[in-house]
């Protein structure tokens, strides 16, 4: 499994900017046909974060939203901040 291929890039709208500083969470444009533990796997590869739990959206113009909750607090803006979000 390449976790590149499951996790294409960080979904950012005002939405998930306030879920990072309240829920400890981020979001992610996904490989469609990812399921939730692949999800989970990628992500804990790629930035060696423990996942509380992962949930998924389909957008109405077909692309896959996951949602990934950390358990160590204050990581998702940490995260964030690597990646260049804020």
């Amino acid at each position: 499994m390449d976790a590149y291929s499951i996790i294409i890039k960080p979904h950012v709208t005002e939405k998930t900017m306030n879920m990072i500083d309240q829920n400890n969470e981020l979001a992610f444009v996904v490989k469609r046909s990812s399921n939730k533990p692949t999800i989970k796997m990628a992500f804990e590869q790629l930035y060696d974060e423990k996942v509380s739990r992962v949930n998924t959206h389909i957008t109405p113009n077909g692309e896959k939203i996951a949602y990934i909750k950390l358990i160590e607090p204050e990581m998702a803006e940490e995260i964030a901040v690597k990646l260049g979000v804020f």
